[in-house]
């Protein structure tokens, strides 16, 4: 195994990561500014109101993104197994 193939795993497995992980992160960032942008509006500086709505967010986005998200992961962890002779070898 050479270090061109390490560099390749990783650089794959950093891109399923942040590809996984980045529509419910943004859909929680977005919740987020509008509901500060709600408390700055009405001046209420309540900290736990903006946990609820991205909590909600979060869970409605996995119901969406949730079989994309394990069909992605599934595929990367086949790629991986599948070359687990190249690895190990």
């Amino acid at each position: 195994m050479t270090s061109n193939m390490v560099i390749s795993f990783a650089k794959e497995g950093i891109y399923t990561v942040l590809l996984v992980s980045g529509p419910l992160l943004i859909l929680a960032l977005a919740v987020g500014l509008l509901v500060s942008i709600f408390q700055a509006t009405t001046q209420i500086q309540e900290q736990t109101l903006a946990f609820i709505p991205k909590i909600v967010a979060v869970m409605i986005g996995l119901i969406f993104f949730g079989p994309w998200m394990l069909t992605t992961m599934v595929e990367f962890a086949a790629n991986i197994f599948s070359n687990l002779n190249v690895l190990v070898g």
